[in-house]
């Protein structure tokens, strides 16, 4: 199992770094590259831009995958404790079902902007296929017959799609599962059915409840864009200002109402023909309640949990966020046990003077206000740098030092067993004894502490998006929309949506974490005469 791992890393390294060659956008495997171009000094900039960054990121993921094949050579076995570990790590299964369910979450994160994006997956226009998602150079609107400014920029994958099933030319545009980006892509007014009925009221559809509130008419229910014309509505009737566009969006009608009556002298007419055909021909068209942002769930729009303030869809921003999550993990969790690890073992390994220096320096760092760090760094950091790499560097600087006291310990511990002394006569080398033979013996600690980590930097992450003093507006973070919808208490979605995400992951987390602790407790294989 150990030796696929390692070749499925080795495999998907090489794959990332021919797809960069070859400039090409593969899901999840483009990240590493992406960050090398949001921050110019991971690269180099000559003639073309090398992304540095992503090139180093993947060279050691082939470097880890050939360490991983030369330590456990073909018909390697894992020791009968690790099994036992495992027997019953998979017998308790809450933890293991929690654990199957996490692995799926990570898997359709990684399928990124196959499942969740605003770019095409394929376009075929003329006969000839286009994959605009997964190429680094976008095509322009003039490549799928766009006229105008349309042509000199990135076309709207989703207005092109509805064009070419009106021009039903052969054309098509296949979008991901959600259509929409995470970020940076607002939604328009969203709608849902009104209805008129015998009495000249509009109703709420299939209740008797009149309708208050701003209703539009559409030229095409699709595109909520092209609106005929703008009412407001106020106990079934017309009210107050009453706005008309033309087919080519041009403004060619504003009129009040009062109590559905038009008010005289009120009626602003710009339009070809008269101004009864207009309304007459209005009138043809369904009236729809128009939404602004944030907009209730309506899956007939495609928004199965509606939008944000900022007019994003909700279950793209959630699924942005738990790549967010995914991804500060990745990064965060090694560095802190590679640090933690090293200092705590030092520690206790060679005691002494340079004990009681480390532990006067972790007391100094744990003393410093963390929330005033970030707020400060907040403050200084250039826009350009801004991002998830300036807040893992302060969660990493403040989260190393937990556990070194807990490998501390179990270095003062292991150190005077009879293996170390027998390590130093045969003339094994400090760090030997150290990390060949100490740390494989204090590795229970460590694979216990792993999922509590994951959990207490999820609640940091989300803590500090709430606060404000988190990620940039360009990174989807449960905790600004957890923001969001406690300034938007009649949202009720907003809210609900980020904290059932951000609950059930945790849960899914400590349940793991339990089993493993259960699974790596001593006491289980111990029995007492």
């Amino acid at each position: 199992m150990i030796r696929k791992l390692a070749w499925l890393l080795i495999a998907l390294s090489v794959v990332a770094i021919v797809a960069e060659l070859f400039a090409l956008q593969l899901p999840t495997l483009r990240w590493p590259f992406n960050v090398s171009r949001e921050i110019p000094a991971l690269g180099w900039q000559g003639e073309k831009f090398i992304p540095v960054f992503g090139y180093l990121f993947w060279l050691v993921g082939i470097l880890a995958g050939a360490g991983l094949l030369f330590k456990f050579k073909p018909g390697y076995k894992l020791t009968p404790i690790t099994e036992r570990r495992l027997k019953r790590f998979k017998e308790n299964r809450r933890g293991y079902v929690s654990f199957l369910i996490l692995i799926v979450m990570m898997v359709i994160a990684a399928l990124d902007h196959v499942i969740v994006g605003n770019e095409a997956l394929a376009v075929k226009y003329n006969g000839k296929w286009q994959f605009p998602a997964f190429v680094l150079e976008q095509p322009m609107g003039k490549d799928f017959g766009l006229e105008g400014d349309a042509a000199l920029t990135k076309p709207n994958y989703r207005k092109l799609k509805l064009a070419f099933e009106d021009a039903d030319e052969g054309n098509v545009v296949i979008m991901p599962l959600v259509p929409y980006a995470p970020t940076g892509d607002t939604q328009s007014t969203q709608t849902s059915p009104l209805e008129k009925r015998e009495d000249g009221k509009i109703y709420l559809p299939g209740k008797d409840e009149v309708f208050s509130g701003i209703a539009i008419r559409l030229y095409d229910p699709r595109n909520p864009d092209r609106m005929h014309t703008r009412m407001q509505i106020r106990d079934g009737l017309l009210d107050k200002e009453t706005n008309g566009w033309s087919a080519t969006g041009e403004r060619v009608l504003s009129v009040s109402y009062s109590a559905g009556e038009m008010v005289e002298d009120t009626l602003h007419w710009t339009g070809e023909g008269s101004v009864d055909e207009f309304l007459t021909a209005g009138d043809a068209l369904p009236i729809r309640q128009a939404f602004a942002n944030p907009a209730p769930p309506l899956p007939e729009n495609g928004h199965l949990l509606g939008t944000t303030s900022q007019g994003y869809d909700v279950l793209a921003y959630l699924y942005g966020g738990l790549q967010v999550n995914f991804k500060a993990a990745l990064v965060y969790i090694p560095l802190i046990y590679t640090i933690g690890i090293t200092v705590g073992l030092l520690m206790g390994f060679f005691g002494g003077t340079f004990d009681l220096i480390v532990q006067r320096l972790i007391e100094i760092f744990s003393n410093i206000p963390f929330l005033f760090v970030i707020v400060i760094v907040s403050g200084s950091v250039p826009d350009q740098w801004k991002g998830l790499a300036p807040v893992l560097g302060i969660l990493v600087v403040f989260g190393w030092m937990g556990m070194t006291y807990l490998m501390r310990t179990a270095a003062l511990k292991e150190k005077q067993r009879d293996y170390v002394a027998a390590a130093r006569v045969i003339g094994c080398s400090t760090p030997t004894i150290i990390f060949r033979h100490i740390l494989p013996n204090a590795v229970a600690i460590l694979v216990t502490l792993v999922p509590f980590s994951i959990s207490g930097l999820i609640m940091a992450l989300t803590s500090l998006d709430y606060l404000g003093y988190g990620l940039p507006e360009s990174y989807a973070t449960w905790g600004r929309l957890l923001k969001d919808g406690l300034d938007n208490l009649s949202a009720s979605w907003l809210a609900t949506s980020a904290f059932l995400a951000l609950v059930a992951t945790l849960i899914l987390v400590t349940f793991v974490g339990e089993a493993v602790r259960d699974a790596f407790d001593p006491k289980k294989f111990t029995t007492y005469r």
